[in-house]
């Protein structure tokens, strides 16, 4: 019987019931069931909760609490509405605009574990030079549409600083139809140093960027960054 049970059990994808069924020492027959579903049903949340993780490619974060100091908030939106990606669920996008070392990357990221653990969404960080190379490289082995597809199920994309490499002309073209494809239907999170006026310098065509700055400022909300840099200060910290 024993024997039997483990092969149903696998039969039917019930893996953590099929390994410990044996263990649980509960008499009434509903609750031993109920105790076998819960475990099986929390073992699989915790599966999904990982393969999320490392698909999403976060970056690695302190755990420190995040300095909100010289953090400028738009309108409608507070501390707590950031963190939890609200905007995820309206399909909005977020621009986080300053310096260098401000805490742009590290408050994305924050939303995008947020985004996963609490919630169960698919996130995905890139650079925006790390997607540009990824998405010429898929485009000259003709896997462009997979990757496409992939970047179609998400429901957050995080583009980690634009503005610090020009982008290949074919590059940006591929970058706009990202955009494009995430239009009203997922959220982005946007980091840069440039404001909408440079952008130029990064996709080299005053067309395209207009058409890219018109599609990520339409339901979208600015976050302004000031102060000085916290990387810097953290150093500087530590020398002391």
């Amino acid at each position: 019987m024993h024997e039997m049970i483990q092969e149903y059990a696998k039969r039917l994808k019930l893996s953590w019931i099929r390994e410990n069924f044996h263990t649980v020492n509960i008499e009434d027959p509903q609750q031993y069931l109920l105790t076998l579903f819960e475990k099986e049903v929390k073992q699989r949340e915790e599966r999904k909760i990982n393969l999320l993780f490392k698909t999403a490619t976060l970056p690695n974060v302190s755990g420190n609490p995040f300095d909100w100091t010289d953090i400028q908030l738009g309108q409608g939106l507070s501390q707590e509405s950031v963190l939890e990606g609200e905007f995820i669920e309206a399909k909005e996008n977020m621009i986080f605009y300053g310096g260098v070392g401000a805490g742009k990357t590290y408050l994305s990221t924050l939303i995008g574990i947020n985004a996963i653990q609490k919630y169960g969404k698919r996130v995905k960080f890139y650079t925006v030079a790390s997607l540009a190379n990824e998405l010429l490289e898929a485009n000259e082995k003709g896997t462009l549409t997979r990757l496409f597809n992939r970047i179609d199920k998400l429901d957050l994309l995080i583009l980690d600083e634009l503005g610090y490499i020009p982008l290949h002309k074919q590059g940006a073209e591929l970058l706009f139809q990202v955009i494009s494809m995430c239009y009203e239907k997922r959220s982005i999170i946007i980091t840069t140093n440039l404001q909408f006026g440079q952008w130029n310098h990064v996709f080299g065509d005053p067309i395209l960027t207009e058409a890219v700055v018109d599609r990520l400022i339409h339901h979208s909300h600015l976050i302004l960054f000031g102060g000085e840099s916290k990387r810097m200060k953290e150093s500087m910290m530590m020398k002391n």
